[in-house]
């Protein structure tokens, strides 16, 4: 039996978690956790998410429940994913962590804990995005530099973050393909008299309406022809039951950073 901890489970995709924790054989909830200064604290974890009482009081921390789970699983912000890593990598636990907008200085410091302690880290871990991600790659490197490529990504307007993490995973996916660094290649956005588009970038658009969960289509296109991968998610469980999948996985693994095509065996 897998026991996690849920970071976050006041949150949208907190509930979600807890509800696929149930829905989980071999997956029991240990632990769950909300900000330090929230009202919620002690009330019961099952019954905020909505699925009953599960006796699993809602703390305000890590600390103190160290005997209680294996495997945290953390989609909350970069600062507290980060305080969350460093407490588990002193408490000999592992980690999967789905939060999305870590800066290049804040990712070094998650590899760094990588080193201590095993995580697996992806933007986005719905199985449908990890099996595009293999398919991106294979088709970038057949249509090579002769088609440009766009990568459209919507997300509900309270996501945070512009492009969203899987928009640039999928980027990086083609850049890597094509030989290319996202960094000196992307474009954010365009306004005014850009010129004519740099066959060489990869340009990146985001839309943020309503309550739309997370839409991505990456567009190759050439004179003549283009072609479009699209994937829609059309509830936040496809990543909560990603989720459960990767913790199970992680659990008892060796020290190091991995992502959903680790879990999924789509590596070589």
């Amino acid at each position: 039996m897998t026991r996690v901890a849920i970071a976050g489970v006041a949150g949208r995709m907190g509930k979600a978690l807890v509800e696929a924790v149930v829905a989980t054989p071999g997956v029991e909830l240990g632990a769950a956790t909300v900000l330090p200064d929230s009202s919620l604290i002690g009330s019961d974890a099952g019954e905020l998410a909505g699925v009953g009482r599960l006796n699993v009081a809602v703390s305000g921390s890590l600390q103190g429940c160290e005997a209680e789970f294996d495997v945290l699983i953390d989609f909350t912000s970069p600062e507290s994913t980060l305080a969350h890593l460093a407490w588990c990598a002193a408490n000999g636990k592992s980690a999967v962590v789905g939060t999305t907008g870590l800066s290049e200085s804040q990712l070094e410091s998650l590899r760094g804990f990588a080193r201590d302690m095993p995580i697996m880290f992806a933007p986005n871990m719905s199985v449908g995005i990890t099996v595009l991600l293999d398919l991106l790659s294979q088709a970038a490197r057949i249509f090579g530099d002769d088609y440009d490529v766009e990568v459209i990504e919507a997300h509900h307007r309270f996501k945070k973050d512009a492009p969203s993490g899987t928009a640039l995973r999928l980027g990086e996916a083609v850049a890597d393909a094509l030989g290319r660094d996202l960094r000196e290649c992307a474009v954010y956005g365009r306004e005014g008299i850009t010129g004519e588009r740099d066959p060489k970038t990869i340009g990146f658009e985001t839309i943020r309406a309503g309550d739309v969960v997370g839409d991505h289509t990456v567009l190759f296109a050439t004179e003549g022809e283009r072609i479009e991968f699209t994937h829609k998610a059309s509830s936040r469980m496809t990543f909560a039951k990603g989720a459960m999948r990767a913790a199970r996985w992680v659990s008892g693994k060796a020290v190091g950073l991995y992502d959903m095509q680790d879990v999924l065996g789509l590596k070589g």
